[in-house]
């Protein structure tokens, strides 16, 4: 009985989490598998499943920033390059995250860093 209740929750909890995250692609939702407790009531179950629904969405959307930003970006660079340019010239530079990441531009302008 409670095996039966609990598909029964499952398939509830499964059109709200559709409802919810209806911006996912189907695929990513096919491939989840959620394994309720046996002793988890309607409401707990709900929860469950908006909590995963969330952390999908939240997921999808940092893979659709992420996909979407075609700038190339400091990110893990900054630190490298301020280090050539203390090889170079034999100062610190602090290299603004708005420089430009083409090196020769950068490189350019290394004396208004």
């Amino acid at each position: 009985m409670a095996s039966q209740n609990q598909t029964e929750t499952t398939d509830a909890s499964a059109s709200t989490d559709t409802q919810v995250c209806d911006g996912l692609e189907p695929s990513l939702l096919s491939e989840v598998d959620i394994t309720l407790p046996d002793d988890a009531d309607e409401e707990e179950a709900a929860a469950i499943v908006a909590a995963v629904g969330a952390h999908l969405h939240d997921q999808a959307l940092a893979v659709a920033a992420a996909a979407a930003s075609d700038q190339e970006s400091w990110d893990g660079k900054r630190w490298a390059f301020s280090g050539r340019v203390r090889a170079q010239q034999q100062r610190l530079a602090r290299v603004p995250r708005d420089a430009p990441t083409d090196a020769w531009s950068a490189a350019g302008r290394t004396d208004r860093f």
